[in-house]
């Protein structure tokens, strides 16, 4: 469970900015809460802002961190983390590392990790452990090379030397069996993950549907029936196939063609719709996936993901998650983590968004809505909860946000003044 974010000179991150998923004021709507060693958490949170004002940047931001620690073990020696880009309009932010710091819980232990990097190392890194309410230190590192141990020492010494200075330690620690980083560098290679919505769907996102999992079928289609998407059946065709000689020459360069065999894959998938003609007489129809709407194709492709979130905590983190969708059916999933009788893994959903229906005390948290500005003299991002105002619990919020109350919304010219300035 994620209990913290935070981000500094990363984008357009200027100062440190967090993301907490810690329980605010208010006693309202406590189904929304969720309750891990004594520390209560939301299961959602969604963050509201204009077009380029840095929402996106709060995904970016997490997808790079997450990044690193997973393919730390992969990058040579030398090699570069290009996706690292810090705050260009300032002269000193520029050439200064960008800073990840994550607080959360990984098998019921609370950790903090934290770590400075460029594209060419990484500076700081450390790791504490709450084994009981004070912070246990597993290691610290400084100045790239210089590591801090107060327990396991001679262990961890002979690890840092195995270590380079564009490699994470936490990675590093855990490729050599070290089982005090284990439980953290698994969070970050199972139990979070970010998307960049689901409205680009490709083969790779329905490879789920391949494995014949009755289960996952049925749960797919209860999804489509409660958002009133009426699917009877659903029939799968999966193939696997070494790619032709013809194919592999015009797609895949020389030395990964002979380095290993490439295979293609292709699912096939169809829809089978039940209507009721004239006579009242029934007929079922198939579709083929690609000839479903928009929004049936996202909520399809999202069906695995939902799945496996409600059966073991993960944190799921999604940009824009009303594209291609009816606002209603963000609403929907919105509450189906929010309702602990769905969600009993108590995942939580982060996400980004413009669906204003949302802005309801009835079914989101003051805490749970966050806002997210930029400064339009200096291009510095913020980023705040609704709870950081006066908003009282039978408030409008949808309206407020409107009219820019809490701000978070663009500031557009009068129609008369883009005139006058033609």
């Amino acid at each position: 469970m994620l209990i913290e974010f935070s981000v500094k000179n990363f984008l357009s991150f200027k100062d440190k900015v967090t993301l907490s998923m810690e329980k605010g004021n208010g006693d309202e709507n406590l189904e929304n809460i969720i309750t891990n060693n004594n520390i209560e958490l939301l299961k959602t949170a969604a963050i509201y802002g204009a077009n380029a004002s840095g929402k996106s940047n709060v995904l970016k931001a997490l997808t790079c961190a997450i990044l690193m620690v997973r393919n730390s073990n992969l990058i040579p020696i030398g090699g570069k983390w290009n996706f690292i880009k810090p705050f260009l309009f300032d002269e000193d932010s520029k050439k200064m590392p960008s800073e990840f710091e994550f607080v959360f819980i990984a098998n019921n232990i609370k950790y903090r990790y934290f770590f400075s990097a460029d594209e060419n190392k990484v500076y700081e890194e450390s790791l504490d452990a709450y084994y009981t309410q004070k912070p246990t230190n597993i290691f610290t590192r400084k100045d790239t090379n210089i590591y801090e141990f107060n327990n396991d020492k001679n262990k961890l010494e002979s690890l840092a030397a195995n270590n380079t200075e564009n490699k994470l330690f936490l990675a590093t620690a855990t490729t050599w069996n070290y089982d005090k980083t284990k439980n953290a560098y698994l969070w970050f290679t199972t139990a979070i993950d970010t998307y960049n919505s689901f409205d680009n769907i490709e083969t790779k996102d329905l490879i789920d549907y391949s494995n014949k999992d009755e289960n996952l079928k049925e749960f797919a289609l209860k999804l489509l029936k409660e958002a009133d998407i009426l699917i009877k059946d659903i029939s799968v065709d999966y193939e696997e196939k070494e790619m032709d000689n013809a194919m592999l020459d015009m797609l895949v360069p020389p030395l990964i063609k002979n380095a290993k065999k490439i295979k293609a894959q292709n699912v096939n998938i169809e829809l089978e719709h039940e209507v009721i003609d004239k006579d009242n007489k029934k007929h079922t129809y198939k579709l083929n996936f690609t000839e479903e709407s928009s929004g049936t194709k996202v909520l399809f492709a999202f069906a695995p993901f939902l799945k496996r979130a409600f059966e073991k905590t993960k944190v799921i983190v999604v940009d824009e998650l009303e594209r291609s969708m009816h606002p209603a059916l963000v609403e929907f999933i919105v509450k189906l983590f929010n309702n602990k009788a769905i969600n009993k893994a108590n995942s939580q959903l982060i996400f980004t968004t413009h669906a204003t229906n949302l802005l309801n005390l009835d079914i989101l948290r003051r805490d749970q809505i966050r806002n997210k500005k930029k400064n339009p003299n200096n291009g510095i991002s913020e980023l705040y909860p609704l709870d950081s105002f006066s908003v009282r619990k039978d408030e409008n919020i949808q309206k407020g946000y409107i009219n820019g109350r809490y701000g978070a919304i663009p500031f557009i010219k009068d129609i008369d003044l883009w005139l006058e300035d033609k």
